[in-house]
């Protein structure tokens, strides 16, 4: 049986094995997907197990996206780009890091039906996904991308992979069309991010990457003040439909029963 893992800290919230084994189930693979938390100590000698063949394959989630690089042997177009990692399998018996994300994102904002070309869109964070979301917005043509974190050089160090991003201070509220939630602030439910956001407006586009809980704090937010809302549920389900695909050779259905999942 192929073993295959989703490894982060925390990892409790991840439904990723409930989506690969609904997937894995239905498509009668003979294998099966965990969660495992992790300490960053034990990531060289969990990775590997991959070329040890005894784990087939590794999604990767906070905070290990950019602290795995060092432990792979060679990193996809995309993950070089972003330097963030979020999918890890055996190719000729190198290990091989690729990010998934950018996909997901792409996919799942199209599936809104939301007109992303020449908008401004401000960021709230800078962690693993970030990269990921700014290469994605890249791709679709925004005009303007503005990043705001709690620390400030965090955000200034994203300028070394976009140089043209704009970075504010914690707390500024630039104007935009679309507001990314890439914090891990809404993981659990009483979490708020405190920002101002009475005097944005109505007609903009709230989204954030968690996806479970279904309605963070942000979103209620920005639904109370008339805004579109959308979690990261669809964002979540792309980028484990390309990993699965990378690892078992198909795209697998997105069907109500998938989305079911996150109810």
């Amino acid at each position: 049986m192929k073993k295959f893992l989703v490894i982060g800290n925390p990892i409790e919230h991840s439904l990723s094995p409930k989506l690969h084994n609904f997937w894995i189930n239905i498509n009668n693979i003979d294998a099966v997907y965990e969660k495992q938390k992790l300490e960053v100590d034990k990531l060289e000698s969990l990775i590997f197990k991959i070329k040890e063949k005894k784990i087939e394959g590794i999604n990767v989630t906070v905070p290990f996206k950019k602290i795995v690089i060092p432990f792979l042997d060679k990193l996809s177009f995309e993950a070089q780009k972003t330097q963030s990692v979020n999918t890890i399998y055996l190719d000729n018996n190198e290990v091989i890091g690729h990010n998934t994300d950018i996909d997901g994102f792409e996919l799942g904002i199209k599936k809104f039906k939301f007109n992303i070309s020449n908008k401004k869109i401000l960021i709230l964070g800078a962690g693993g996904v970030v990269s990921s979301i700014i290469f994605a917005l890249k791709k679709m043509n925004v005009s303007e991308i503005t990043i705001s974190n709690r620390t400030k050089q965090k955000a200034e160090k994203l300028k070394d992979l976009f140089n043209s991003i704009n970075v504010i201070e914690w707390g500024e509220i630039s104007n935009f069309d679309m507001i990314i939630n890439a914090t891990s602030v809404g993981l659990k439910e009483k979490d708020e991010l405190n920002l101002d956001l009475s005097l944005v407006g109505q007609n903009k586009f709230f989204y954030d990457v968690i996806y479970n809980p279904k309605e963070t704090n942000f979103l209620k937010v920005g639904k109370k003040l008339g805004n579109m809302t959308e979690n990261g549920k669809f964002m979540f389900i792309y980028q484990a439909l390309s990993a699965f695909n990378i690892w078992h050779g198909f795209r697998p259905e997105i069907n109500e029963e998938v989305i079911k999942i996150f109810d």
